[in-house]
């Protein structure tokens, strides 16, 4: 169990958030060219810091807890912690966006 504890936490993230589309209509799975021109930034910057910061020492994780999948040079876990984490955000930002107008009448 201990090499799906990252996969695990993530998935529980997405399913912790999905009432917040799902529910609450945050609208972002509806929009997939917004979003994933909101995740593309994210994906590039966040995998190159990981990247250079795994290659110089200073960050790695432990094969004990990932799936041992490598996708170039990063754990598949991590690739999907660029999508999972952000995507979370993103639906809560726009539940409670969206909340802040209903309360101001508009």
């Amino acid at each position: 169990m201990d090499r799906w504890q990252y996969a695990a936490a993530l998935a529980a993230c997405v399913v912790i958030t999905l009432p917040l589309e799902v529910v609450l209509g945050a609208r972002v799975y509806r929009r997939p060219a917004r979003l994933a021109l909101t995740l593309a930034p994210v994906v590039v910057v966040f995998a190159a810091w990981d990247l250079l910061a795994a290659r110089r020492g200073h960050w790695w994780w432990s094969t004990d807890q990932v799936t041992g999948v490598r996708l170039l040079g990063l754990p598949l876990e991590e690739w999907i912690f660029f999508l999972v984490v952000p995507i979370c955000a993103v639906l809560t930002y726009e539940v409670i966006g969206s909340r802040q107008v209903i309360r101001r009448g508009r």
